[in-house]
């Protein structure tokens, strides 16, 4: 496993409940990293040798700020390029994302604001639109992330186009439950492969605030806080895994021959089904497809 980025979600918690979260952040979710431990996984990082980019998530990185702040300069002045991604609540005129904004100065390459109708009333919010004017007078790199609704995602199926600057919806997560009713679906045994992740040789994994290493959300490799960084990758062998394994054999649909499970007869999308049946299989795998809080369950965290 060659690694270039790693995701440190710092929080599930977040001020926001988007029907489309793949974290299932929320107002009501636990689990955040502590300074220490940060520290360590950037220390972790630094001596694998290969990992180039740090971005810093959740849930919300800013509702824990001062922590936030002293990450970023650290990954920094270890040579790391860093990012965050952020819904800008924090910027609720121009000179207040000034100040949030202003001690991140000539530390970040990226800073990535969600901004869509799963936010709030418009495509791009008030807050969105003061965090990228303060953070271009602070000469910080500044893109917003969109995501489109369910039946824009519909219309591009068929035409292939998006809105302009939007991605489409991808049912997982929240997504999974909340979004699939606005959706057409097409028949489970299409879908043969994992359309997002490289399995086989991730680029960038999403560590959580639990320590656990997921190659895509819910589905975990190891544990930082069990076993260092070096001993996951080197021991990665997806083939073997009884959950990676059948992904990349066949898809979403194999883990449904592979393991018959009870399926429905059309789903919104690979990750629709793959979500599925990984809640099914949640009780034989549970130290892959772990924790609670990718599958929606609140649970007591660090």
């Amino acid at each position: 496993m060659n690694l270039t980025g790693l995701h440190l979600l710092l929080t599930y918690k977040c001020l926001f409940e988007c029907d489309h979260c793949f974290a299932w952040g929320s107002p009501r979710q636990s689990g955040t990293m502590s300074l220490r431990q940060i520290e360590d996984i950037l220390e972790q990082a630094a001596r694998l040798g290969t990992v180039e980019w740090i971005y810093f998530e959740g849930g919300e990185p800013f509702l824990y700020h001062a922590i936030l702040q002293r990450s970023v300069q650290t990954a920094a002045t270890m040579g790391f390029k860093v990012g965050i991604v952020s819904n800008g609540y924090w910027a609720a005129t121009e000179d207040d994302a000034m100040e949030w904004l202003r001690p991140l100065a000539g530390l970040l390459h990226d800073l990535a604001i969600s901004t869509d109708r799963y936010h709030g009333d418009r495509d791009i919010s008030e807050e969105a639109a003061n965090a990228r004017a303060a953070a271009a007078a602070l000469r910080i790199p500044v893109a917003f992330i969109s995501v489109a609704q369910p039946e824009e995602t519909d219309a591009a199926r068929v035409s292939g186009q998006l809105p302009h600057g939007a991605c489409g919806v991808m049912y997982r997560g929240r997504a999974a439950t909340e979004l699939v009713d606005r959706t057409g679906r097409l028949s489970w045994d299409e879908f043969t492969e994992c359309p997002h992740e490289d399995l086989r040789d991730p680029g960038r994994v999403h560590v959580d605030p639990l320590g656990n290493m997921h190659i895509c959300q819910g589905i975990s490799i190891g544990n930082l806080f069990e076993q260092p960084l070096a001993e996951i990758c080197a021991e990665y062998d997806p083939e073997t895994d009884p959950v990676i394994g059948p992904l990349l054999t066949g898809g979403p649909a194999e883990l449904v021959r592979r393991y018959g499970l009870v399926h429905e007869a059309g789903y919104a999308d690979a990750c629709h089904l793959c979500d599925a049946a990984r809640r099914l299989l949640r009780p034989r795998f549970p130290e892959t497809l772990t924790p609670g809080q990718a599958y929606g369950e609140l649970e007591s965290g660090v």
